[in-house]
């Protein structure tokens, strides 16, 4: 399995999961994902941007020449009253069903760590939907930890 940094290129194969994403993502909780249609044609400007961004992590996991996994995150300026400058912040990473439980996520939050830290980033953060229990063991596993809840009410 290939982990290498995503090129524009790669948008177009990166989309349909992305669909996939965020469509697991709505049926999890819609007041808090509820999508415009098709929110993977929205994604496509800011990815190809992201691919380009020196300041961005965007990464791919390939297997005979298909994509197979993604994860796009990057540096976030942190509001001017807290020591802490800015801070990375992983947006989405997703694998196909099929290639999970081989170790890919975990290659490539791993690989996704590194280059922030060359980028000498001393933090970097996400959020995962309270029902994927699988995210928060992997991210968990990686050195992440909880540092804040976020709570919702309709009204």
């Amino acid at each position: 399995m290939l982990i290498r940094s995503a090129t524009p290129d790669d948008v177009p194969a990166v989309l349909p999961m992305v669909a996939k994403i965020c469509a697991l993502h709505e049926s999890w909780d819609n007041a808090k994902y509820g999508f415009l249609p098709h929110p993977e044609q929205r994604y496509e400007k800011w990815l190809t941007r992201m691919a380009q961004n020196e300041r961005s992590v965007f990464l791919v996991a390939e297997d005979d020449r298909q994509l197979v996994a993604f994860l796009i995150s990057a540096v976030e300026q942190e509001i001017p009253i807290y020591c802490l400058r800015e801070y990375a912040f992983i947006y989405d990473l997703w694998v196909e069903p099929e290639y999970r439980q081989k170790g890919i996520a975990r290659q490539i939050v791993m690989l996704c760590v590194e280059r922030f830290e060359q980028m000498g980033i001393k933090q970097i953060r996400l959020d995962t939907a309270v029902v994927n229990e699988n995210a928060r063991k992997l991210f968990a596993s990686c050195g992440f930890r909880f540092s804040n809840i976020e709570m919702l009410r309709e009204i």
